[in-house]
């Protein structure tokens, strides 16, 4: 019957495989084991990290890409836009600027008429020019019934002729007819402005809303 084996039995034997070939080879393949399995580690937290790191600059780019995008979009086709703002600039120019001083004087009386009420005058001024277009304005009394009066405003405003009412006043009212001061504006071009004759007040800005002093007058009366 054999005897159990004691621990200072096993020492030498462990020792003595420790210190063999086969023992050194188990050793050195523990080693590179573990070693591998530190790197692997080490390598996934790396990939992690970097991964995150793409993800964000990723994102980012995204993020840059969609305000530029939102930068550009009011661009796009705006040479489009701009021809045809062109086109209708043309068009407003051809059909509602006047052509000459005498044709603001025509509307007027062919107002008047159809309102009708009586043009007791009315004075005309320019504004200094612009490069595109020369104000005109107007000073003018009429009088009449207060639905002829009404009706010769609202023709002033659906007139081809662009005019714009600056001002209104009624100036008195007798026997259903009503006296009323009106101050309005049109536009030529400057060459047609220039052979109007008409004189500029040099003290009125072009771009004031206040009425122009009278310079020319021009009396009618409507039927």
């Amino acid at each position: 019957m054999s005897t159990p084996q004691t621990s200072t039995d096993r020492f030498p034997r462990i020792r003595e495989f420790l210190f063999s070939l086969l023992g050194l080879h188990t050793v050195l393949f523990g080693l590179m084991l573990i070693a591998t399995l530190l790197l692997t580690v080490r390598v996934a937290l790396d990939w992690r990290t970097t991964s995150a790191s793409n993800q964000d600059a990723l994102a980012s780019s995204q993020t840059r890409m969609r305000a530029l995008e939102l930068q550009i979009r009011p661009l796009r086709g705006l040479d489009k836009r701009v021809e045809a703002s062109s086109h209708q600039i043309d068009a407003f120019y051809q059909q509602r600027i006047p052509p000459s001083y005498s044709a603001i004087a025509q509307e007027l009386g062919t107002l008047a008429t159809q309102a009708p009420v009586r043009l007791t005058r009315v004075e005309y001024t320019q504004a200094p020019g612009s490069v595109d277009l020369t104000e005109v304005r107007m000073d003018a009394g009429l009088s009449g019934d207060y639905p002829s009066v009404m009706r010769f405003i609202n023709g002033l405003e659906r007139s081809k002729t662009f005019f714009v009412i600056r001002a209104m006043a009624l100036t008195g009212q007798q026997g259903g007819l009503v006296n009323l001061r009106l101050q309005m504006s049109t536009w030529l071009r400057p060459a047609d402005a220039a052979a109007s004759g008409l004189p500029i007040d040099k003290n009125v800005d072009a771009n004031s809303d206040k009425a122009a002093a009278p310079a020319t007058s021009h009396n009618g009366e409507g039927q």
